[in-house]
């Protein structure tokens, strides 16, 4: 076969930017219909490869090598933009991660597909408006000729995705590449999403490039994969062969962070640097006692020897919830027009029990958030009653909440967006300690004992003292949130709430920072509130989970027995598209 026999044609793909070799000699084809994968960390060079085959590298970097798609004989690398113009959106198209950055918000859905042909003549404007209706109805959209006539805010996550689908398949590229497509996705519309790209590019025999650090992801719609590492691909192979029996060291450490049913001795997840006690071949045997309950393989066990609220509850709850309710009021759209009643929490009961790792999990637009920033003390109730730490919440003003602020601290998805990039790691980890009511309190009365409590924060969570003087900007995505955690422990609050910690890590620096998590949570005492749209991490660390839908909570009890035997239907929804590794593996 020659290389226009393939979707593409990379063959010694070299990067560098200056000195620095950021992709080495990177060779691989993909044949049409064929579904290959790239798996590494963040910095291994997956979307720079990616990057370099669609030929958006900006021109400060150097590039050596060849890229061929189909339907071009030319080597892609160093083409003008006007030649590599012609052929991104026809031979080859892209669906980014987080499509708001990609999609216009100023033309309507419909426009930006109908664009896409007329820009490449495959379509007159009239034949392009219709088939861009056509193509939102392949993908999905309800209402497809309504949808074509909204702006890209006014459709939710998976719509918008669905939206840059119909945009990359508007002129059956040979050639489709997926960058991390479903992470900021929830998991019911992630396998939707998941699904309609598996069953896109089979029908119509579109070479598949799909990039992600999720190894569970990769094997539900792969044939193929590649492993990177530090710019080199390590390993590849078929998809089964890659990952019961890896041959190289690096693999093995990834599909031992990956896997949150694996624990070792210590009641630890693996990481990359503790692989070596993991056997990847247990991904394809399955485990004993689950063949009756198929919809759940694979989902992590919780810690071993962790008490249970009903074996560990204390007689008062930390947290008490009772009615609670809270409704938005949307303001008139139109001079005539009607505000609309947005029942954002709808009765909602529950208690929490001192020293309990408490789980929340739900959707998107479930209610999650809302009944965190309450908990909070960041915005109140419609109506209820809440009590957190001995406070009562509802009706409270701000000079009410000095113990709360003490007491209950939070950790937030994104530590970037949470830690101000002006200040040093040492100022920002000693923030709280200025709280009044930790000032009143005496936990840190001079700036040296600030100090020492700070130092001594930043070794509990992993980073060396240096990191005082540094600004966030230096540190990885990990250890930011290292810094967030030091900074809501430090002074030695009585809740820990976690907003989706690691929904944005890679999966060895999640494994790391759930570790870390669970070691703090033991050492210091802490009631741990996490929410997450991810149900294998939620298992691993949690005693007892609340799952919410359209602000009511459809079921809580024990996390093994809400994962095993779901009583809600909604529960079982959220099991089952829930992807894992073994799962995955067992039924390909």
């Amino acid at each position: 076969m020659t290389s226009t026999d393939f979707a593409v044609d990379v063959r010694g793909l070299t990067v560098a930017a200056g000195a620095t070799t950021l992709v080495d000699d990177v060779t691989f084809r993909i044949a049409p219909g064929e579904k290959v994968g790239l798996i590494g960390e963040s910095g291994s060079g997956k979307s720079v490869t990616s990057t370099a085959v669609m030929g958006l590298l900006p021109d400060t970097l150097t590039t050596s090598g060849s890229v061929t798609v189909a339907g071009s004989d030319d080597n892609l690398l160093g083409r003008s933009d006007a030649r590599l113009a012609k052929l991104r959106g026809s031979a080859m198209s892209m669906v980014f991660q987080e499509p708001m950055t990609a999609l216009n918000p100023l033309m309507r859905v419909g426009r930006q597909v109908a664009e896409i042909m007329t820009i490449h003549g495959t379509a007159s404007a009239s034949e392009a408006g219709r088939r861009a209706v056509e193509l939102l109805a392949d993908v999905g959209l309800p209402n497809p000729a309504e949808s074509a006539m909204a702006y890209p805010h006014q459709l939710s996550g998976g719509q918008r995705q669905r939206v840059m689908l119909a945009m990359a398949l508007a002129n059956d590229p040979a050639l489709l590449v997926c960058d991390e497509p479903t992470t900021a996705l929830d998991v019911t519309v992630q396998k939707q999403v998941l699904d309609l790209v598996l069953r896109s590019v089979t029908q119509r025999g579109t070479g598949l490039l799909f990039i992600t650090h999720d190894l569970a992801v990769v094997a539900s719609v792969c044939e193929r994969v590649l492993v990177m590492n530090r710019g080199v691909v390590v390993e590849e192979g078929p998809i089964e062969t890659v990952f019961t029996r890896p041959k190289h060291p690096y693999t093995r450490g990834l599909l031992a962070a990956s896997d949150l049913t694996a624990t070792d001795a210590d009641g630890r997840l693996f990481t990359i640097a503790t692989a070596a006690g993991y056997d990847p071949s247990r991904l394809s045997a399955s485990e004993p006692g689950v063949d009756e309950q198929p919809a759940v393989l694979g989902v992590a066990a919780p810690a071993p020897d962790r008490p249970t609220t009903e074996s560990a509850a204390s007689p008062a709850p930390i947290v008490s919830v009772r009615g609670l309710t809270k409704t938005y009021v949307r303001s008139r759209s139109g001079l005539f027009g009607r505000a609309a009643r947005v029942d954002a929490l709808r009765g909602l009961d529950f208690d929490i029990h001192e020293g309990e790792r408490f789980g929340i999990v739900g959707e998107s637009g479930s209610g999650k958030s809302t009944l965190l920033r309450i908990l909070s003390g960041l915005d109140q109730p419609t109506s209820g009653e809440v009590n957190v730490v001995g406070t009562s919440l509802r009706g409270a003003k701000e000079k009410d909440l000095g113990e709360l602020r003490r007491a209950l601290q939070i950790v937030f998805q994104d530590p970037m967006g949470s830690l101000d990039p002006r200040m040093s790691v040492g100022d920002i980890v000693a923030e709280p300690l200025l709280n009044p009511a930790n000032l009143r309190s005496g936990l840190a009365a001079s700036p040296a004992e600030r100090r020492r409590l700070v130092a001594e924060m930043l070794d509990h969570v992993g980073l060396p003292a240096t990191s005082v003087e540094r600004f966030p900007h230096e540190f990885s995505g990990g250890q930011r949130q290292r810094i967030s955690i030091a900074r809501a422990l430090v002074c030695r609050p009585r809740v820990l709430v976690a907003d989706e910690p690691v929904s944005a890590l890679d999966v060895s620096v999640r494994a790391q920072v759930l570790n870390l998590l669970a070691d703090l949570v033991d050492e210091y005492g802490l009631t741990l509130v996490f929410v997450s749209h991810d149900l294998g991490v939620v298992r691993h660390l949690c005693d007892r989970v609340a799952v919410m839908r359209d602000g009511e909570i459809v079921e809580t009890g024990p996390t093994k027995r809400l994962y095993e035997s779901p009583t809600h239907d909604y529960t079982r929804q959220l099991v089952l598209a829930t992807p894992t590794l073994q799962h995955t593996l067992e039924h390909a």
